[in-house]
């Protein structure tokens, strides 16, 4: 039915959608209908694909293989659909006119998901010419909202045949006239002057953007690919670089540019029909219930401390021991809980965290493993990232300056890890200062000014400068200014001191490994809180509890802050309300670790000995020692009651209950 070119066919076809539209879509299609707000022009109509495979299977594969023709039919039964709406609300002497409604497709559920018909960007190729494809990426440029001349009239001079034009978007949206009139009556008629028709040029809004697909998703050597999408009236200036979306729309090309002597190529490109974010969809993983059932029951099974132990036992595992790194490790993963202040300032939930130490410690697997267990993350190096690889950058295309999403833009919801950060020049730690506190980034560059988001978690790694010297101040040891030290959380220090004994049970651990690979292979089915659940048991936690404090949790935070202001002559820029903060941020997250709602004395007393082991304050405890020679105990409650009653002596805070 659909296959042929005749006028009355075409009509019942869009008729039949109609029907469609009307019995799945008619309240969108009244709400458009309602809608009174002058300054917008065009409309859309959001339909699923999967339920109009379900009404007309033979039409969504027509729509499928050749969207160029088949998508006018579901314009035309969008306008009769506004038709037999308007007839209904006539009764009601109503004054709606039909609005410029544009059908966009959602693949979502759709047989257009599976990766066959939707291909990662690297994988675009010829096959995929003129269809309608779903791609996932990233975006890291997005241009300036423009006018493009979408139609032309023009009218032969000889036969007065009127007929329209539209622009090439392999040339570069140029408008070419035909050779000769192209009248199907006047056949004689081989004319070539035209003459433009006065008022008869229609513009649409127009934007440029270029996606890039999930590194995440590629093989260690994989350059990731990126593809330019064209944007055009209601779609334009939704999205902004380091959004996560999913583009439906028609592959096209475009002809590279002219260079001497350089042969002419076509780029592929995607004009876009509909845009989907996926920030929030990809801060949350799917979680069955049966893997909700599994975390209580596990927590049923053991008290507080054994089964925190046992789930941090599973990061990093191929390293032996470091339990405060570990512990840290989790706590900025999870991170605490994002409030506003009375001012209506945002303070900020996701933690900081450094990792000083000699090399050969395991910083860098820390960072990796780390990078796994979050959704979205991002690695780079400090020596290999300038302040616009960071941050974000502008860029000069086709005459025209774009932003392009640095690190931590595109780690927005996530994780950047830097290594090697002391290798970053001066001026490009300072670039991060706003970044990591604000969780923003203004640019002020070639003319775009503009705020970028980065809620995102900074995971850093750096040697010390020379030999760590205990007497003087983290910043000396490390070069980093105060100001930066300061918005990190966590910043532990790991020295690789002559340990005769800890030398031995690492160097047997490691030995061990070696020898009982392959019954270690042979069990691995048997661990439980293996890479998966810990992504799955971190994600969970982070969007089930928002935990609160309680009196004796506010008590202990409180006069540890007190104390260290007093005493805060070791690291006097760390010693503000910053820390404050951070202590409140840590407690929460140990409370979600813990699978609790509230932040109880436990959890203060947790985020103390992280703050006293992170050497950035005055310790005012003597019970931490190294944190690359802390390790799991065999009994860690009763380990806690004895740095529970040292640390609420210290504080002047009579013993209670956690």
């Amino acid at each position: 039915m659909l296959s042929s070119e005749d006028d009355e066919k075409a009509a019942a076809a869009a008729q039949k959608l109609a029907g469609f539209l009307l019995n799945f879509y008619a309240e969108d299609i009244h709400r458009i209908l309602l809608d009174d707000d002058p300054s917008k022009l065009h409309f859309p109509l959001v339909i699923s694909f999967a339920e109009l495979t379900d009404f007309d299977p033979k039409f969504a594969g027509y729509l499928y293989l050749n969207p160029d023709k088949y998508l006018p039919y579901l314009k035309d039964a969008a306008q009769m659909a506004q038709d037999k709406v308007l007839k209904n609300l006539g009764d009601l002497k109503t004054t709606e006119t039909k609005k410029s409604v544009h059908v966009r497709i959602d693949v979502s559920g759709s047989p257009l998901e599976p990766p066959e018909v939707s291909p990662s960007i690297g994988k675009v190729r010829v096959k995929h010419m003129k269809k309608l494809i779903a791609l996932k990426g990233t975006v890291i440029r997005s241009g300036g909202v423009k006018m493009i001349e979408f139609e032309r009239c023009y009218m032969c001079r000889k036969c007065k045949h009127s007929f329209k034009v539209y622009p090439e978007l392999e040339a570069g949206n140029r408008i070419n006239l035909p050779p000769s009139c192209p009248s199907k009556d006047s056949r004689s008629c081989t004319s070539v002057s035209f003459q433009f028709v006065e008022g008869s040029t229609i513009c649409h809004d127009y934007q440029e953007i270029k996606i890039q697909e999930n590194v995440q998703l590629l093989g260690v050597g994989s350059i990731p690919r990126s593809i330019p999408v064209i944007l055009m009236d209601d779609l334009v200036d939704n999205i902004k670089a380091g959004d996560d979306v999913i583009i439906t729309g028609i592959l096209s090309a475009k002809w590279s540019p002219d260079i001497k002597d350089v042969r002419s190529n076509l780029d592929p490109m995607l004009l876009a029909n509909y845009v989907r974010r996926t920030n929030e969809l990809k801060a949350d993983i799917d979680i069955p219930v049966e893997t909700e059932d599994e975390f209580k029951c596990f927590w049923e099974k053991h008290t507080p401390l054994q089964g925190r132990n046992i789930i941090l036992e599973g990061i990093c595992p191929q390293i032996y021991g470091l339990f405060t790194v570990k512990l840290a490790v989790a706590l900025t993963l999870i991170g605490g809980v994002q409030r506003v202040d009375a001012s209506g300032t945002k303070v900020r939930g996701e933690s900081h965290m450094l990792l000083v130490g000699d090399p050969g410690i395991g910083k860098s697997q820390f960072l990796k493993f780390a990078a796994k267990l979050s959704n979205r993350s991002v690695i780079t190096t400090g020596l290999g990232s300038t302040s616009a690889g960071l941050t974000v950058t502008a860029v000069k295309d086709g005459g025209e300056w774009m932003l392009e999403a640095g690190a931590l833009v595109l780690a927005d919801g996530g994780l950047c890890c830097i290594d090697e950060f002391d290798s970053m020049r001066e001026h490009d730690r300072t670039t991060i200062h706003e970044a990591m506190e604000q969780q923003t980034i203004s640019i002020a560059k070639a003319g775009l000014v503009t705020t970028l988001s980065t809620r995102t978690t900074v995971f850093g790694a750096t040697n010390p400068k020379g030999q760590y010297d205990p007497n003087e101040s983290l910043s000396v040891n490390t070069t980093l200014s105060g100001p930066l030290l300061s918005r990190f959380d966590i910043v532990l220090v790991l020295l690789d001191t002559q340990n005769t004994g800890w030398d031995e049970i690492v160097s047997s651990h490691i030995l061990k490994e070696n020898s009982d690979e392959k019954k270690d292979k042979a069990d691995a089915s048997d661990i439980k809180w293996m890479l998966p659940q810990l992504r799955r048991y971190i994600n969970y936690v982070r969007r089930k509890f928002k935990p609160v404090l309680t009196k004796e949790a506010e008590r202990v935070i409180s006069s540890y802050y007190h104390l260290q202001r007093k005493s805060g002559t070791h690291n006097a820029a760390r010693t503000t309300v910053r820390m404050l903060e951070s202590l409140i941020r840590l407690a929460q997250a140990h409370a979600r670790l813990m699978f609790r709602n509230e932040v109880r004395q436990l959890d203060a007393i947790a985020a103390i000995l992280c703050m006293e082991s992170s050497m950035t304050t005055s310790p005012i405890v003597d019970i931490v020692g190294n944190a690359l020679h802390s390790n799991f105990t065999v009994d860690p409650d009763e380990e806690y009651k004895t740095q529970e009653k040292k640390i609420l002596k210290k504080l002047g805070i009579t013993q209670g209950s956690p």
